[in-house]
């Protein structure tokens, strides 16, 4: 059955793309039999300094139109004579302007900017203008199309979100390939990653700031999310190799609208949602947005529980024709049960979804506050200037169990077996997050070559305040069955309130950098795309102990650590374009990774410095109406940090390190994604990683490293009645798809080492440590929508077929995947 679904699924992606050729070919026969044509050629500006993809083009009284790119030129094909060309675009005044096309020449047309303007619209209807090799993104920060850029980007915009109903980061993230969820430590946050690599906080941003990733964020309040693939390091500084992403929310709009909804679904499932927009009173000049959630929900786990508020407020100020503020607030409170999941035992996985093994009254409260002003300005023709402030404040406040690691028993014969000793724990995080950023870019030319240049720099700091709390022995249960009655441990304690003051650490990163890159266009076929960035990183933190629960001196013992690193990230990229809607893409970079530990001298020790090539090729098939990527990666850590095994005449009491590891990544990613044509979307991808050690003193060479899936597949087909064949009846408003994802198998559990790391000596008996294989997995989602005038309603079942796995971290927080669910949305426009 699951591969005749397989089969059914590959034959709808390509029934689109068919229809598409034939389309083609039948336009270029018609064109042709009209006889003489010419081509109009032009560039577009907006005054207030937006970038100038979003405009329509097109001859006034026919179907031929055209988007200009991120700096505003555009060609337009049309029949020989005089025409009315048409230039509009959502909250700018049109213009109507008459030229003359000669057949077989190019019509200049003259410079053209639009003023911003009232525009009154009853329906919005959005059939995709741009290929996703035209969209440009805000993430990486120069004005050209991804189609320019020798990097593989993609971009999710709002309407596939709306299509699939995404509620989660995962959810989105499952039309990307070869970004996954490695891990859900705890069942509060989704750990990302891609390429072998793992998405840290610094890795993940909001509006181009960042966010603390310790947090679900809220996805109902996106415009898009772009993914840019591989090494960011010279335009955001410290961030891991596997790439970056930018969640973008909705912004304000002069014209009035908005929209109320509920969302409901299994397992007690209540979302309310709200979003308002317009101008601020009659001004053409301030307009606002505010939506936001409240989300209550019980889970397919027993006893968790979660609910979250949500306001996202933001305002645009229109100072200028030229320049442009915007002011955005963003608070997220996050209240949920934390869940290490169902345990494993001996490297085992005891297989079930609903077992919970935490405290009944275990919590994880979490706030997320942040402010980012962005102001951006189009000085002249050639020069823009972008400065954005950021401020984000995070409080995290946990109580919970700790994780599942240590049974009593191993094996299935004991009496013992599946006894769980349960420890308390408690941390209170505080984290203050400060940012600026300013960059500069040009469209210029220097004789015949052309450039995209962008100068750049920025600033941050972390101030963070972690306090911990002694662990203690709390009680004991099985877990195969909670109300067996066991011994209780020794001087237990009776609830959190008992825990005592462990360490506090005062922490006060800061980071500074500036970079330069340049898009160059050689020739008409050929562009270089070159540029360095300096890093500089200070990483001052103090370690207050407190006395531990046997002593009698109030005294709190103090350790300072200081650490101080800079390092170059270089990027060369070489792109040629046979074709305007073609590109093959070769390109080299690199990146730095600070380490924590000191050498043998007790001297801290240097970043790791990671190469990343990467070569490709993207293609806008069908006049755009199909993107189609394809990129290969060799990712290399040469010098990753690792422990100086002891000897007998030369021990390592302070755990010494030496940069002497590897690690290689290497792998390919394909994505394919469609325009709506005649109703008919799709996105699908695959994705292959081998991520391994490649030299280490403590594992065997090509050993994997855990939780990257070695393969990825997705698949997202979707069908819209009305703007198919159905364009009358009762069939209009009915749209209908699946979204179909694949993750191959992973390695959790803990590396099997070669030798013992305290001793430098091979084991006696083999290492305790061993992997947990995790199943592979299908997820099968299907999706009906219907529109009746300002009424939509949306049906999804997910996880058809109620597959099961897990996402794991080590062999401690084992979390199932979960089952066949349902949910159903009613909104209503405004």
């Amino acid at each position: 059955m699951r591969y005749l679904l397989h089969t059914l699924l590959l034959a709808a992606t390509f029934a689109p793309a068919i229809g598409l050729a034939q389309s083609d070919g039948h336009h270029r026969q018609h064109e042709h039999r009209n006889g003489s044509a010419g081509t109009v050629a032009g560039r577009i500006t907006l005054a207030d300094g937006q970038s100038a993809d979003q405009v329509s083009v097109r001859l006034k009284g026919s179907g031929r139109g055209t988007t200009p790119t991120a700096d505003g030129r555009f060609q337009l094909k049309a029949p020989a004579g005089w025409h009315v060309l048409l230039v509009s675009g959502l909250g700018y005044a049109a213009q109507e302007v008459p030229v003359e096309v000669k057949d077989g020449q190019i019509t200049e047309f003259p410079p053209l900017t639009l003023a911003r303007g009232e525009q009154q619209l009853n329906e919005v209807t959005v059939t995709g203008t741009k290929s996703m090799n035209q969209r440009p993104t805000s993430l990486g920060k120069l004005p050209i199309a991804p189609l320019d850029n020798p990097q593989s980007t993609v971009t999710i915009e709002r309407e596939v979100l709306e299509q699939q109903q995404a509620l989660r980061l995962s959810d989105v993230l499952t039309n990307v390939s070869g970004v996954y969820v490695m891990g859900a430590t705890g069942g509060t946050q989704e750990e990302i990653a891609s390429r072998g690599f793992a998405y840290t906080s610094a890795n993940t941003f909001k509006n181009g700031v960042r966010f603390n990733n310790g947090i679900m964020p809220e996805v109902s309040s996106l415009e898009r999310m772009e993914v840019l693939k591989g090494s960011a390091a010279i335009l955001y500084g410290n961030v891991a190799a596997g790439g970056v992403l930018n969640i973008v929310t909705k912004k304000p709009q002069f014209q009035r609208g908005g929209s109320v909804g509920l969302r409901v679904g299994s397992f007690g499932f209540v979302k309310p949602m709200f979003d308002v927009y317009g101008a601020v009173g009659q001004s053409n000049k301030v307009a606002f947005r505010l939506n936001g959630t409240y989300e209550q929900a019980n889970s397919f786990r027993d006893v968790v529980q979660s609910n979250r508020v949500y306001v996202n407020p933001s305002l645009l100020f229109q100072l200028s024709p030229r320049t442009s503020l915007v002011v955005e607030g963003d608070y997220l409170r996050d209240n949920r049960t934390p869940d290490f999941g169902i345990g494993a035992i001996n490297y085992q996985i005891q297989e079930s979804r609903t077992r919970f093994l935490n405290t009944t009254d275990a919590r994880n409260a979490t706030q997320q506050t942040s402010a980012t002003a962005t102001l951006s300005s189009r000085l002249s023709d050639i020069w823009q200037v972008r400065a954005v402030a950021g401020f984000q404040r995070y409080d995290n406040k946990l109580r919970s169990a700790t994780r599942p690691t240590t049974f009593a028993a191993v094996s299935p014969k004991s009496v013992r077996y599946g006894n769980l000793g349960r420890n308390l724990q408690r941390t209170a995080t505080t984290e203050n997050y400060y940012t600026a950023q300013l960059d500069l870019t040009a469209t210029l030319r220097t004789g015949s070559v052309g450039h995209t240049l962008l100068l750049g720099a920025d600033a941050d700091q972390y101030n963070t305040n972690a306090l911990t709390y002694i662990s203690q022995p709390f009680d004991s249960l099985n877990i195969f069955n909670p109300n067996l009655a066991l011994r209780q441990p020794a001087k237990a304690v009776s609830g959190y309130n008992d825990l005592r003051y462990n360490t506090r650490t005062l922490g006060n990163t800061r980071r500074a950098g500036f970079y330069v890159q340049d898009l160059i266009s050689i020739i008409e076929h050929v562009k270089v795309l070159a540029g360095v960035r300096w890093s500089y990183q200070e990483t001052p933190s103090d370690v207050y102990t407190y006395p531990s629960l046997t002593a009698t001196s109030p005294a709190v013992t103090v350790r300072e650590n200081r650490r101080y690193d800079n390092a170059f990230s270089p990027r060369l990229g070489l792109m040629y374009q046979p074709v305007k809607t073609s590109a093959i893409f070769a390109s080299y970079s690199n990146s730095f990774t600070p380490n924590s530990g000191v050498d043998a001298n007790n001297e801290a020790l240097p970043p790791s410095l990671i190469d990343q090539y990467e070569v490709g090729i993207k293609n806008d098939l069908f006049q755009g109406a199909l993107s189609a990527n394809v990129t290969a990666y060799r990712i290399v850590n040469s010098n990753q940090a690792q422990t100086i095994l002891p000897t007998s005449d030369k021990p390592n009491p302070n755990n010494a390190q030496e940069l002497a590891g590897q690690v290689t990544s290497k792998g390919m990613e394909v994505d394919v994604q469609s325009k709506p044509y005649q109703g008919w979307s799709f996105i699908t991808g695959y994705s292959y990683n081998h991520t391994a050690y490649t030299r280490s003193n403590l594992y065997a060479e090509g050993s994997r490293l855990r939780y990257n899936p070695a393969h990825t597949a997705n698949l997202s087909l979707f069908y819209n009645f009305g703007q198919g064949l159905a364009t009358t009846g009762w069939l209009k408003g009915l749209s209908a798809g699946v979204t179909s994802y694949y993750v191959g198998d992973r390695l959790a559990g803990r590396n099997p080492r070669l030798v013992n790391p305290t001793d430098g000596k091979p084991f006696a008996n083999g290492d305790v440590n061993k992997y947990i294989a995790v199943p592979n997995y299908f997820l099968l989602d299907a999706s009906l929508g219907y529109n009746y005038r300002n009424v939509q309603l949306r049906l999804k079942m997910a996880n058809l077929l109620d597959e099961l796995s897990y996402n794991l971290h080590d062999d401690n927080s084992v979390n199932p995947i979960a089952p066949r669910n349902f949910s159903a949305t009613l909104s209503y426009k405004l």
